[in-house]
């Protein structure tokens, strides 16, 4: 079950990296560096979501000194599919032309993108590199989500402004309120996830997975 849990996540999370990436106010650090790629290199945004999580997964490989996650790859690879997916059926639904629509595009956007990554991390289940990476960097630290989120994202604002990358206003409220709203969602979404594992009977895992989480915040 709480694979399923793990799916919904992943494409809960990739709706709302679509939202904010048609918005046009601006994504994801991380997200500003792929649509970069997209735009000056070639291939879709998912596709560069499927390369830089091989490049993130040998990063985290060297500093946990540990084999590489191969699995991260599969993350990626169904987030991949569902960004350019998401992507291709809201590019004539929503294109938000007034400033205020903008806001409110991206601002449900990055909703979404918390509670979408919060659910899918509970599972603790293969995260997306990029994730996988935050609680790395928050073991390493002992600092909570929020540091070790808001420190990611400003490496990756720096790449993606070299790169061009569709930096904007909703970047930097990425920056400063992303790693907020994943501290704010990750308990209530363990809590949800683990009343209905328990009930339906297939969480022999899930209270390890709940005390993981539990130390993410």
């Amino acid at each position: 079950m709480k694979y399923v849990f793990f799916v919904i996540g992943i494409f809960i999370l990739s709706l709302g990296i679509s939202f904010t990436i048609q918005s046009d106010l601006g994504t994801s650090p991380f997200d500003a560096l792929l649509v970069g790629l997209s735009t000056n290199v070639g291939l879709t945004v998912g596709s560069w979501e499927i390369i830089m999580a091989l490049i993130l997964i040998c990063c985290n490989s060297l500093l946990k000194r540990q084999r590489p996650e191969v699995l991260g790859l599969l993350t990626a690879f169904i987030t991949g599919i569902g960004i350019d997916m998401w992507l291709f059926l809201l590019q004539d639904l929503i294109t938000p032309e007034l400033w205020y629509s903008k806001v409110v595009c991206f601002g449900i956007g990055l909703v979404i993108v918390g509670l979408g990554t919060a659910t899918y991390l509970q599972t603790n289940f293969a995260p997306i590199p990029v994730d996988r990476l935050t609680i790395i960097i928050q073991e390493l630290t002992g600092k909570n989500i929020f540091f070790s989120r808001t420190f990611i994202y400003l490496i990756f604002l720096i790449i993606a402004f070299i790169l061009n990358g569709p930096i904007g206003i909703g970047t930097l409220l990425t920056v400063c309120i992303g790693g907020v709203l994943l501290n704010y969602f990750m308990p209530l979404t363990g809590k949800v996830l683990d009343r209905i594992l328990t009930h339906s009977g297939t969480s022999p895992n899930h209270d390890k997975d709940k005390k993981h989480s539990t130390n993410l915040i």
